[in-house]
């Protein structure tokens, strides 16, 4: 997760020469667009064909609002559906290598960078804010040519999810305490011994200045790597929250934000073994 900032009013970003990142993603969720119907999908993928050649269907993404001064449990604005009208398809536009994808449905866009090798560098933040902002404004144009109808943000999700591959540092799941700060594997007695896996779930506040903006959630689990044949741990940080401002450059703005969280939180909460791993570069 090597990441810095040029923001002079906030601190340097932890930065890694070998950063465990094995997936980012950029989501713009806004006000549905009831006018873009299946066939405007296919009339798009034509402006993004020539870079992004191949091309899935997949369930449509839920909507996810943050609320404050509710319940925590609440993490979803309402659904609504409109009678007799099936939901529209979540489109993939992938390039040739697969590494890079553009997810469009009525409510969102997404663009996410996807490691699929081991050899794949993470090309970095801001790479894929680049990216992100040249295929949305296609989009736009698109939907100014169809009459679809203008868009409105109303939330902005970063996403960045990090394997962790077993090896000399742990062997088995239940070492989480050898991974991350956050969890210790102590006990009052001698009763229980090393767990067999571990999950954790947390939420955190995302504040700019004095002002809440957003709430950042850390989703630390189990899985197996089939391409290493190894355990692997998963940790994802997903930072959620409205535009800064009701329209695009406020989004960007906030997705700034979120990326400084998100690299920030996951140096706290990852041990300074797994920094040395990772090559970490912002420290003497």
């Amino acid at each position: 997760m090597a990441e810095k900032t040029g923001n002079p009013t906030r601190p340097r970003l932890p930065d890694f020469r070998n950063p465990p990142v094995a997936e980012v993603a950029l989501s713009l969720q806004f006000d549905p667009l009831h006018s873009l119907r299946t066939p405007h999908l296919g009339l798009l993928w034509e402006q993004y064909r020539e870079s992004f050649p191949n091309s899935e269907d997949h369930a449509p993404l839920p909507t996810a609002v943050e609320w404050f001064g509710l319940p925590t449990s609440i993490d979803s604005a309402p659904q609504v559906e409109l009678l007799n009208v099936p939901p529209l398809p979540r489109c993939w536009f992938v390039n040739e290598r697969g590494s890079d994808l553009i997810q469009v449905q009525q409510d969102r866009f997404v663009f996410n960078w996807r490691k699929l090798k081991e050899e794949d560098l993470y090309p970095r933040y801001e790479y894929i804010r680049t990216e992100f902002a040249k295929e949305l404004d296609v989009f736009l144009s698109f939907l100014s040519k169809e009459n679809i109808g203008q868009l409105v943000p109303n939330q902005c999700e970063v996403t960045y999810v990090n394997q962790l591959l077993s090896g000399k540092d742990w062997k088995h799941p239940g070492q989480l305490d050898r991974l991350v700060t956050v969890w210790r594997n102590k006990y009052s007695n001698q009763f229980l011994k090393e767990p067999e896996d571990v999950r954790l779930s947390m939420r955190y506040l995302i504040r700019d200045g004095e002002k809440t903006v957003g709430r950042l959630h850390v989703n630390i689990e189990p899985r197996f790597s089939t391409i290493h044949k190894l355990p692997v741990v998963v940790i994802t940080l997903t930072a959620r929250g409205a535009p800064l401002t009701k329209d695009i450059e406020g989004a960007m703005r906030f997705f700034d934000i979120g990326r400084f969280w998100i690299v920030s939180a996951f140096a706290s909460i990852t041990t300074q073994e797994m920094h040395q791993n990772w090559e970490r570069l912002d420290e003497s």
